[in-house]
C-alpha cells in the first residue's frame, strides 16, 4: 500500500509541474515540492493512523477524466492548435468561447476611464490637474450636485483655472491631460514606483472618478452588458454600494452596542425598512432604463439584452463598527426584500486597511449573527486578498478559513493567502469538502498584490479539487475583459479546454440564481457527467444539436429554475460552438 502511495504522490507532482509553465517551472519547483512532500507525510501519516485504527480526513486531489468526444474532441484539437500559434491565436478562439458569467466584478471598476470622462463632461465636471480628479466648483467631488464647470462659450480654447481645475468636457482638446487622467483612472501605463505601488494605484482610482451623476447608471450598466455579450457571456453579479448614510446615523444615534440581535432590532425600530423601497425603486429604474436603451423586445434588440445582471450588495468595511453593522444589515435587508435585483452581500475596499484588518473577524461575527435572520440571503466574501509583506505575518493566517467558518461565505473572492493560513492543506480540503468556491482574479491579483506565475494559488486549489471561477474584478481598472482572464489561464497554467469550460460551467453553477442547478454537485472530477434526471435525455440531445428542445419533463424542470434556465442556455451555446470548430 505504501508503493501505490508514493507512486501517486510522484504523479502528481508530475501533474502539477506540468500546469506551470516551462519559463516559470524553476520558480515554481520549490512550492511545489514543499506541498507534495507535505501532501506525502499527511498521506503517511494516515496510514500509520489507519494501522492504529484513526481515520484521517483524505487530501483530495484532482485528476481530471479525459471523455471528450465529437464535436468536443475536435474543439479540444482547435484549441490546442491555437495555443501553439501564440497568444494572438488563443485569444481569437477563445473570444467566442461560452463564459457563462462574471461573479467577482465591481460596476464602478467594470466602467472604462474614457466612459467616466463622457459622463463626467455631460456633468459639467471639472478635473483637477495636480490629483487628476473629478471636482466641481464647490471643490472635490462628493455629491450629485450640479456644478458648472464647461468650456469657454466663445469656443476660444479652455485654460486650467487658478484653482487648478480643467473642464472636463475639453479633455479631448488636451492630450496629454487627457491620457494622464485615463492612466490616473486605470492600471493602463502603470509602472510600480517607490511610494506608489499597484495596490495603491489600483484602490486610489475609485476616488478619483467619484462625483459623476448615478443618472448615467443605465449608460455603465449597458456598457458592461454590451462587453459581455461580445465575449459570449450570458449573466453578470456586479457590486454595487447604494446609499447608507442615513443607515450608519440610525446605528449610532440608536446606540450601536455589538450585541447583533439587540442592535439589529433598535434600528428596525427606528425606520431601518424605509431605506429599502428608494434602493429597489432605483435600482428597478436603471435596469428599465438600460433595456430601454438596448431595445429589448423590440426587432432591434441589441444583444446586450441577452445578458441576465444581478447585484451584490457591496459594504464598505474600511468604517467604524457601527458604520459597518449598519451597512451590513442593510444589505440584507435590501436582499431578503428585493431579490429580484440583490442576490448576496459581500464587504469590499482594501483587506488590508486598518479596519478592515483589526474588525475582521468582528465582521465575520456580525454576518454570522445577522443572517439567521435572512436564511435566504447568500454571502460571498473577499478574504485572503493579501500577500507576504502587506500586512504582519499573522495577519495571512485566518481571513479565509473564518469568511468560510464562522461567517458562512459560499464563496471567496481572490483567496490568494490560502497557502499562508495555518494548516493551509486542510484548509483547501474544507473548502473541497464545502464547495466553496474560489472567484479567481487574475489580473487583479498580478496588479494589486504582485501575485501570479508560480505564486499564484490557483494550481493548489484546482489540484485540491476546490471548485474555481475566472473572473475579472474590475476589467476598467485594469483595462482587460474576460476573453484576457481566460487566455491568462490557459497560458500560463496551461489549462485544458475541458478545465476552461467546466469553469466556466462553475460560474453559473456557483451563480446566486435561484432554483436547482441543472448539474447536482458533486465531485469536481464528476460534477459535469451526470444533468438532473428530468433533463438527462434532453441534455444528451444537445450536446450533439444546439437546437435541440427540452423534453416535457425538462421543460417543466427549467421552467422552473432560473439557474437551470441559465445552465441549459449555456450549455446550447458550447453544442453550438463546438459544432462550428
Amino acid at each position: 500500500m505504501e508503493q501505490g502511495v508514493y507512486s501517486g504522490v510522484l504523479q502528481e507532482q508530475g501533474r502539477l509541474y506540468s500546469m506551470v509553465r516551462p519559463t516559470h517551472r524553476s520558480n515554481a519547483l520549490k512550492p511545489l515540492m514543499t506541498m507534495l512532500r507535505l501532501r506525502a507525510s499527511l498521506i503517511l501519516f494516515g496510514i500509520v493512523c489507519a494501522a492504529a485504527g484513526a481515520h484521517p480526513q483524505p487530501v483530495p486531489v484532482h485528476k481530471p477524466v479525459d471523455t471528450a468526444y465529437g464535436n468536443e474532441a475536435r474543439t479540444i484539437r482547435t484549441f490546442n492548435e491555437a495555443r501553439a500559434h501564440g497568444q494572438l491565436a488563443l485569444y481569437a478562439f477563445l473570444y467566442g468561447m461560452p463564459k457563462g458569467g462574471d461573479l467577482h466584478n465591481h460596476l464602478s471598476g467594470a466602467v472604462y476611464a474614457e466612459s467616466w470622462i463622457k459622463a463626467a463632461a455631460a456633468d459639467h465636471l471639472c478635473v483637477d490637474v495636480k490629483t487628476l480628479s473629478f471636482v466641481h466648483s464647490g471643490g472635490r467631488a462628493r455629491t450629485v450636485e450640479a456644478p458648472h464647470c464647461d468650456p469657454p462659450g466663445d469656443g476660444s480654447a479652455a485654460a486650467v483655472d487658478e484653482a487648478g481645475h480643467f473642464p472636463a468636457a475639453s479633455l479631448g482638446n488636451n492630450q496629454p491631460l487627457y491620457d494622464a487622467v485615463v492612466d490616473a483612472f486605470s492600471m493602463r501605463s502603470f509602472v510600480p514606483a517607490s511610494g506608489d505601488s499597484g495596490h495603491d494605484h489600483f484602490f486610489a482610482s475609485f476616488e478619483k472618478f467619484d462625483g459623476t451623476s448615478h443618472s448615467h447608471m443605465p449608460e455603465w450598466l449597458d456598457e458592461v452588458a454590451a462587453r459581455a455579450a461580445s465575449q459570449n457571456e450570458q449573466y453578470l453579479e456586479l457590486m454595487h454600494t447604494p446609499p447608507f448614510a442615513d443607515a450608519a446615523k440610525l446605528a449610532i444615534s440608536s446606540g450601536y452596542t455589538s450585541d447583533f440581535a439587540s442592535d439589529r432590532q433598535k434600528m428596525l425600530d427606528g425606520g431601518l425598512k424605509s431605506e429599502i423601497e428608494p434602493i429597489r425603486s432605483e435600482m428597478d429604474g436603471y435596469l428599465k432604463s438600460e433595456r430601454m436603451m438596448e431595445h429589448c423586445g423590440t426587432p432591434l434588440a441589441e444583444p446586450a439584452c441577452r445578458v441576465q445582471v444581478r447585484f451584490i450588495y457591496q459594504v464598505l468595511r474600511n468604517f467604524p463598527p457601527p458604520v459597518v453593522f449598519a451597512q451590513i444589515l442593510l444589505g440584507f435587508e435590501v436582499a431578503a426584500a428585493d431579490p429580484q435585483h440583490f442576490l448576496a452581500i459581500n464587504l469590499v475596499q482594501p483587506e488590508d486597511d486598518f479596519y478592515a484588518m483589526r474588525d475582521y473577524h468582528l465582521h465575520m461575527q456580525m454576518i454570522a449573527a445577522l443572517r439567521r435572520f435572512y436564511p435566504g440571503v447568500h454571502v460571498t466574501l473577499h478574504a485572503g486578498e493579501l500577500a507576504p509583506g502587506l500586512v504582519p505575518p499573522d495577519g495571512l493566517l485566518f481571513h479565509i478559513r473564518d469568511a468560510v467558518e464562522t461567517a458562512g461565505a459560499e464563496r471567496i473572492g481572490h483567496g490568494v493567502d490560502v497557502m499562508n493560513e495555518e494548516r493551509p492543506y486542510e484548509l483547501l480540503h474544507e473548502l473541497a469538502d464545502r464547495h466553496v468556491m474560489v472567484e479567481i482574479n487574475l489580473t487583479s491579483n498580478e496588479g494589486i498584490l504582485n501575485v501570479g506565475g508560480p505564486t499564484s494559488p490557483l494550481p493548489y486549489y484546482l489540484a485540491a479539487g476546490v471548485p474555481a471561477a475566472l473572473s475579472t474584478d474590475d476589467e476598467g481598472v485594469n483595462r482587460s475583459n474576460m476573453t484576457h482572464e481566460y487566455a491568462k489561464a490557459a497560458t500560463i497554467y496551461d489549462l485544458s479546454y475541458p478545465q476552461l469550460k467546466n469553469m466556466a460551467r462553475n460560474s453559473l453553477t456557483y451563480s446566486f440564481l435561484p432554483g436547482e442547478s441543472l448539474w447536482p454537485i458533486a465531485g469536481v472530477a464528476t460534477m459535469y457527467r451526470q444533468p438532473a434526471t428530468a433533463c438527462r435525455a434532453s441534455v444528451a440531445l444537445l450536446l450533439h444539436d444546439s437546437r435541440a428542445s427540452a423534453d416535457t419533463a425538462c421543460a417543466r424542470f427549467l421552467a422552473a429554475s432560473e439557474k437551470a434556465g441559465a445552465q441549459w442556455e449555456m450549455e446550447r451555446r458550447f453544442a453550438a460552438f463546438e459544432a462550428g470548430h
